[in-house]
């Protein structure tokens, strides 16, 4: 098999594995592979393909650490919860603002912000690990 196939090959399976990840690590492997192959097709030798696509690897992982700690700061909320409406099933310890609160169809731990008004439905406000934030307004 030529030495290209073999890199387009590995290209191709670090994608897929990629796509079922979503770290994008992977995909920096995968272009890091495709260049390797791009190399092996011009008919460089071995260390050259092994050390470009190294370089290209090493580049990309670094530029993928910069971007994602860019975007995701410390403390950051998962948006994709944020603004739902949960319902307040029990009280832990409500002097703490301490609940358990009903959400995709199971109870999760909760620290109630804010006034604790009348009523039993809050609004997801963030999140800390397992535990939901939640406020009674949106």
């Amino acid at each position: 098999m030529e030495p290209y196939l073999v890199w387009i090959l590995a290209a191709i399976t670090l994608v897929i594995v990629e796509l079922l990840t979503g770290t994008f690590y992977l995909l920096v492997l995968g272009i890091a592979a495709s260049a390797g192959a791009a190399l092996a097709y011009a008919g460089m030798a071995f260390g050259a393909q092994a050390g470009f696509a190294t370089a290209v690897a090493v580049l990309g992982v670094v530029f993928v650490l910069r971007y994602r700690k860019g975007v995701v700061k410390a403390g950051t909320i998962n948006a994709i919860d944020v603004g739902h409406r949960v319902t307040l099933e029990s009280w832990v310890n409500e002097s703490e603002g301490l609940a358990r609160v009903h959400y995709r169809g199971t109870l999760w731990d909760a620290k109630v912000m804010g006034e604790r008004g009348p009523g039993t439905t809050f609004y997801i406000r963030g999140v800390d690990g397992s535990t939901l934030h939640v406020a009674p307004v949106r």
